[in-house]
């Protein structure tokens, strides 16, 4: 199994809402004390763990024990946190979009029942490109909040998410125009971008509406979330 775990920076402004969300790269990037990684789950122990590689140190996760995975380290000396540790760690205040890569169905129960039982259930989401997993996913947890990554330009963006049983979209950031903007957001769906490290692309993607950027440099994104309200509000 593998997903991303975020947390989100919200704006309030109600015209655009846009947020800025800090997204793991390939490595150790951390913020608030969240690794923003993918979690995987060694299959003998059904455990959840959040790394952004299918492998680490030439090792497939998912073929490994938990016990195996434990004595792993980062490079930066760090061990690989579970996702129950990752979600403890963000606390209650923040929201978590994880990005579920890969999940056989015999893990559906884990990675939900995770969830349910981290700080802050109610502001949880997930999202993957195999979107037969967040369809299935609902079907167990239909209060989850959910949403499919894209990669191309979708023709028909609102049956792609209707197909899925989700409310968000994650667009590849140079697929993103106003024309998207205007069918996701006109049916009430959110609109998130990926994953957008220029404070010009960031400026351009707020003015065109989206709800929020997912970036791997949170502190400019909150700067350039931060100058789009104020801008409004002059």
């Amino acid at each position: 199994m593998a997903a991303d775990a975020g947390h989100e920076v919200q704006s309030q402004d109600r015209r655009a809402r846009p947020s800025a969300l800090h997204r793991g790269r390939s490595g150790d990037r951390r913020s608030r004390e969240v690794r923003d990684v993918p979690e995987n789950g060694p299959p003998a122990a059904r455990t959840l763990v959040v790394h952004h590689d299918e492998a680490i140190a030439g090792r497939r996760i998912p073929h490994l024990t938990a016990q195996q995975v434990a004595e792993l380290r980062l490079s930066n000396g760090e061990p690989i946190p579970t996702l129950a540790q990752t979600l403890a760690v963000i606390g209650p205040r923040l929201q978590v979009f994880v990005e579920v890569k890969s999940l056989p169905p015999r893990f559906d129960d884990r990675l939900l029942e995770t969830l349910r039982r981290g700080p802050n259930p109610d502001g949880y989401a997930v999202h993957a490109f195999d979107h037969r997993i967040v369809q299935r996913l609902g079907a167990r947890s239909p209060g989850l909040r959910r949403g499919v990554l894209s990669a191309s330009y979708p023709v028909r963006p609102l049956v792609a998410l209707e197909d899925a049983g989700a409310t968000i979209l994650w667009q590849e950031r140079t697929l993103v125009d106003r024309a998207l903007v205007d069918a996701v957001r006109g049916a009430a769906m959110q609109l998130i971008v990926w994953t957008v490290d220029d404070p010009a692309d960031m400026e351009g993607l707020l003015a065109l509406g989206v709800d929020a950027i997912c970036t791997n440099r949170p502190e400019i994104g909150r700067r350039a979330v931060d100058a789009f309200r104020e801008a409004g509000a002059a």
